[in-house]
């Protein structure tokens, strides 16, 4: 089969697509048929040895966390899925032909994996953040809110009944809006504007994006416990908290559920790449400013 592997550490250079053998699933894995694959901030970084000292690899690697596709395979222990179901969810070396979900759900009916294929890591990440922030009341704050986690936790925030405001680049506020957050951008000031638009106060704040805003974030909310970062990892230094899959204990499962279970629940899709494209759609994320997902079509 088809799978993009790299050799060592380097910019999206480095991905190459090669010919290897089809995985096989292990008890309580299912084996899948990729329709698409998700692209995340984290792939690039993992890629680019930023996370060597917390992720280490072996080479050759694969990439890829989060897919949809046809249930090829099931491992021991699986009974509530079969070969022929189509599934999304988070697995390992995802960008391929065929891969192994550790995590996953049923697609929802009329939902076409292919856009499916970017809920995985956005969707698991979104629970996973509002459960640690546990609020069931007021107004949250996200940094960096128009991608894939972003857009993932709007939707859920707001179903939970969180009044949302999200920062992004002006080009992308209709975006947030069509979503269900007061859109506000970043940027210098942004105390002022978030006061302006809630003026109840903040509640909690979550930072996407990792671009240095947590001391700004904490001022805004007046609590340093009530800020989590998933890509700031000085978080800690200043009393907010980390978020991270590799210490999660939520079940992906149960935000998987929470998705299906809204009304509408939708990712937007901002370019689909063929696997061969892989560079570009890494040149991409690492650009920032995605609105909704990038996916990888094998």
């Amino acid at each position: 089969m088809k799978a993009v592997q790299f050799n060592t550490y380097g910019g999206p250079e480095v991905l190459r697509s090669v010919e290897t053998d089809s995985p096989s699933p292990g008890p309580g894995e299912v084996l899948i048929r990729v329709a698409s694959a998700g692209i995340n901030q984290l792939d690039a970084k993992i890629r680019s040895g930023a996370m060597a000292t917390a992720m280490p690899l072996s080479f050759p690697s694969g990439t890829g966390f989060d897919a949809a596709g046809t249930v090829l395979a099931i491992g021991d222990g699986v009974d509530d899925v079969a070969p022929g179901d189509a599934v999304f969810g988070i697995g390992k070396n995802t960008v391929a032909e065929q891969a192994v979900l550790n995590q996953w759900a049923k697609v929802p009916h009329g939902i076409d994996p292919i856009e499916a294929g970017g809920w995985g890591v956005a969707v698991e990440t979104a629970g996973r953040l509002l459960t640690e922030l546990n609020l069931e009341k007021g107004t949250i704050l996200l940094s960096g809110a128009s991608g894939g986690v972003g857009s993932a936790l709007i939707q859920f925030a707001v179903g939970r009944g969180l009044k949302v405001i999200g920062t992004a680049s002006e080009r992308n506020h209709d975006y947030l809006s069509s979503l269900g957050a007061i859109p506000l951008t970043y940027g210098p000031g942004l105390a002022a504007r978030v006061a302006n638009a809630a003026p109840e106060g903040i509640d909690g704040a979550l930072d996407i994006s990792g671009a240095g805003v947590i001391n700004e974030l904490i001022t805004i909310v007046g609590n340093a416990a009530m800020v989590i970062s998933i890509a700031d990892f000085t978080a800690p230094r200043h009393g907010a908290r980390i978020s991270s899959g590799a210490t999660r204990t939520t079940n992906p499962c149960d935000a998987f559920a929470e998705a299906i279970a809204l009304p509408h629940f939708t990712l937007n899709i901002e370019h689909k790449y063929p696997i061969e494209d892989v560079r570009a759609a890494h040149q991409h994320i690492e650009r920032g400013h995605t609105i909704g997902k990038l996916i990888v079509t094998p």
